[in-house]
């Protein structure tokens, strides 16, 4: 009687350790069908933007989200360092703000665990003149202004060289400088200022190399007064970025969706004319 009492007893501790193991409360919910419920799917996001036109594209998109039953909270920043640090800490799902080779270059120093999910629009590097109307009119010697920060240098060389007046070391790739320069048949003298002073140098130098956004403050059209303009498939496209680990939540695929819109891609024509460009 004693040996049967005490296999009674490990059954049914034996039993109790089957449920320990498979988890507390660990029986599967199903549904009125008696199907397994399919986790639930967010419909709230925190996306953050830089103040100014990437904040105005956002709520655009914001409103046709809203059509998709997906609610964008928008974060403004004031610089371009925040929204990556908020984002790898989880205090935003996305944000949207820069171009790819400066989300390379933040993940490769600050060991971010991000990644790129979609393109939004691209700010054009053009090449600008207040002396020669065509590019084939520029003459040897001619003194040529570019950006002098690694991003944007190497932006203005690469333009340079797709416009035939220079060759590159291919090896230099997007961060290009001077030094990298292999061919100069015109002879022509690089001069570096720094971004924001490129488009006031237009007075005193044959070309140079603007980005569209300083090139609209300075009275300048993209797309009427530049002599060479980036294209669609420039590798200076901003991106919306997430944490890699979130890269494939459902959730983003409606944020895609919503600024990748007819909508969106209106906007940005009709308010920047030029000065910003839809890729998709």
């Amino acid at each position: 009687m004693g040996k049967k009492k005490n296999w009674l007893s490990y059954i049914t501790a034996a039993t109790l350790l089957v449920f320990v193991l498979t988890g507390c409360g660990g029986e599967t919910k199903k549904t009125d069908s008696g199907k397994p419920a399919q986790p639930s799917v967010r419909n709230t996001i925190k996306v953050g933007v830089t103040a100014g036109p990437q904040a105005e594209v956002m709520e655009v998109a914001k409103k046709v989200a809203a059509k998709d039953g997906l609610t964008i909270q928008i974060v403004e920043f004031n610089d371009f360092i925040q929204p990556n640090v908020a984002l790898s800490q989880g205090d935003l799902d996305a944000n949207c703000y820069q171009h790819q080779p400066f989300l390379d270059n933040q993940i490769k120093e600050r060991k971010y665990e991000l990644t790129s999910i979609a393109q939004t629009i691209i700010i054009p590097m053009g090449i600008y003149s207040k002396k020669i109307k065509k590019l084939d009119e520029l003459k040897p010697g001619s003194t040529v202004a570019v950006p002098n920060d690694p991003t944007n240098g190497g932006r203005g060389l690469l333009l340079l060289e797709k416009a035939g007046l220079i060759k590159l070391n291919p090896q230099a790739g997007l961060k290009a400088t001077p030094q990298d320069i292999v061919a100069n048949p015109k002879n022509l003298k690089i001069k570096e200022l720094e971004a924001a002073q490129v488009p006031r140098s237009l007075d005193d130098v044959d070309i140079a190399a603007v980005n569209a956004n300083y090139a609209v403050v300075a009275g300048l059209s993209p797309k009427t007064d530049s002599l060479l303009l980036e294209d669609t498939k420039s590798p200076y496209a901003c991106v919306i970025a997430v944490r890699t680990k979130d890269k494939a939540d459902p959730v983003f695929q409606k944020l895609i969706k919503a600024y990748q819109s007819p909508e969106v891609k209106e906007f940005v024509e009709k308010q920047y004319k030029g000065a910003f460009v839809a890729v998709w």
